[in-house]
């Protein structure tokens, strides 16, 4: 493969990378946004703080995977399947670890 053909795997990884992410994400977000019952939760925190950082660790964390498996092992299949592991086990531990806020009132 080409040096310009690996730069647009890489490319192209982190833009999925980030829309997976964001797109998992967005679900549990939503009580925050909109606000629950009487806008007692309404926090709009989540799409200026918490959106970018979930977007960026999105295309980042599978992007330097690839790369340190490509550095490593110099195959590009190999490099894109620890990718895609390391981003699914990324999106699974966003989605149990990260909870919206719940006021206090709502437990």
């Amino acid at each position: 493969m080409k040096e310009h053909g690996k730069g647009c795997v890489g490319i192209l990884l982190a833009a999925v990378g980030a829309a997976l992410a964001v797109i998992s994400w967005a679900p549990m977000a939503r009580v925050n946004i909109d606000g629950g019952f009487e806008d007692a939760q309404r926090d709009l925190r989540v799409l200026y703080l918490d959106l970018p950082l979930i977007a960026v660790g999105g295309a980042v964390v599978p992007l330097v995977a690839w790369l340190l498996t490509l550095r490593r092992l110099r195959r590009p299949w190999v490099a894109a399947v620890v990718a895609a592991g390391v981003l699914a086990l990324g999106v699974w531990g966003l989605t149990n670890w990260w909870e919206p806020y719940r006021h206090p009132e709502s437990w």
